[in-house]
């Protein structure tokens, strides 16, 4: 077949090339930005300078462990997807990666295009779990390599500044159990702890904190699989927890777990917005009491922007049902520590407007079989397992 021919069919050029710029820029924006072992970087002899930044060996080993880690997670889930809708016969593009340079780590992830609507709920429930469950699979090997792996502390005398740390470091050879750092209020950027991150830490020596654990190259690329299936497993709308969720329990119950959860994600943001915005705010408004009276009244208008999406006729009382508990909560020592995240706000906002809280109808309900519900369920602990209320947060 004729170049153009090879093009048409799947653009396989297409996939390659994002497959690749998605790989350099995840490689390269994820180190400058997140691993940022200064010193043991300038140690080595610079290969080429790049706007008076030496690349060093040591520098192209980071990036492309932490990118070459992240992107086989994404292919690994990706394609389980892809190799599941082939099964079935369903019409579906190989995976588009979406590169992002020097925003965040470098991609916004990948996904497939599925050309046809699927048309019973085995399917359904097939396609849509075979990429977390192949995802996890694959950050399962990540996090037990990475852990098993950890050098000593002393890795962190590579990192740079970090003093209080490290004289920790020095006179114990041990992390501290309690957080450490010399970063102002506000500077010291921390990854949450999920339920099982926690309990295979608690198996391995050497685990850093986890508001120093993004130094870490492999560990931070299987920390951040972990963040991406749970992302991915969430109950809403066609995310492919809401599939799973669709396929075994039907559209009655997936409408009620999909918007039951929207609400806990909402009333996540108004705890933090309540928590956060009155001192963002206070020099716009000029004092305490328009700050807080702003604050509210800012967080009153984004929950009635997702209500109305989200819940319908029922969108003035679930609104002001999160705001008087967000006033109660805001209300309780260290609820931002265990429960507020402002941070939701953009997700909340994508699970509402773009990916939408319903799913669309499935024309044939078939049953399924008892297998197919054991790993749904499985699939829901894993999300269980791999969720945050806060995922990534600065304090």
């Amino acid at each position: 077949m004729s170049a153009s021919g090879l093009l048409t069919r799947d653009r396989y050029l297409l996939h390659a090339g994002l497959f690749v710029v998605t790989l350099l820029s995840t490689a390269f924006t994820g180190a400058l930005l997140f691993i940022g072992r200064s010193e043991a970087w300038a140690a080595g002899d610079p290969i080429f300078d790049l706007g008076g930044f030496p690349i060093t060996a040591t520098f192209f080993a980071d990036a492309f462990v932490f990118g070459g880690a992240l992107i086989t997670f994404l292919t690994v889930h990706e394609f389980g997807h892809y190799v599941a809708a082939r099964v079935h016969n369903v019409s579906t593009s190989l995976p588009y990666f979406i590169p992002s340079p020097l925003i965040g780590i470098g991609t916004l992830g990948a996904v497939i295009s599925i050309r046809e609507p699927i048309p019973n709920r085995i399917k359904l429930f097939d396609v849509g779990a075979s990429g977390p469950l192949a995802g996890f699979i694959m950050v399962l090997v990540l996090l037990f390599w990475a852990m098993g792996t950890l050098p000593s502390p002393e890795y962190m005398f590579g990192v740079g500044g970090h003093e209080s740390l490290l004289e920790f470091i020095r006179a114990t050879g041990r992390f501290p159990d309690t957080a450490i750092s010399d970063a102002p209020p506000g500077g010291r950027l921390t990854l949450g702890s999920t339920p099982l991150y926690w309990a295979i830490s608690q198996v391995f020596p050497n685990v850093p904190p986890l508001y120093e654990m993004y130094h870490y190259p492999l560990l931070f690329a299987a920390w951040l699989g972990l963040f991406f299936t749970a992302l991915n497993l969430m109950p809403v709308g066609q995310l492919d927890g809401g599939h799973i969720v669709y396929a075994l329990f039907g559209s009655r119950w997936h409408a009620r777990i999909s918007r039951a959860f929207v609400f806990l994600m909402l009333s996540s943001m108004a705890v933090g917005g309540a928590l956060v915005l009155p001192s963002v705010l206070i020099n716009f408004a000029g004092n305490d009491f328009w700050a807080s009276i702003l604050t509210w009244f800012i967080l009153g208008a984004l929950l009635a922007l997702c209500t109305r999406r989200a819940f319908g006729e029922l969108w003035w009382q679930v609104t002001l049902t999160i705001l008087v508990l967000a006033s109660f909560a805001a209300a309780i020592p260290h609820a931002l520590d265990w429960f507020g995240y402002f941070g939701w706000l953009p997700w909340c906002l994508l699970l509402v407007f773009v990916i939408k809280v319903d799913h669309p109808p499935v024309p044939v309900s078939l049953p399924l079989t008892r297998k197919r519900q054991l790993i749904g369920y499985f699939t829901l602990a894993i999300f269980v397992l791999s969720f945050s209320i806060k995922p990534l947060y600065s304090v």
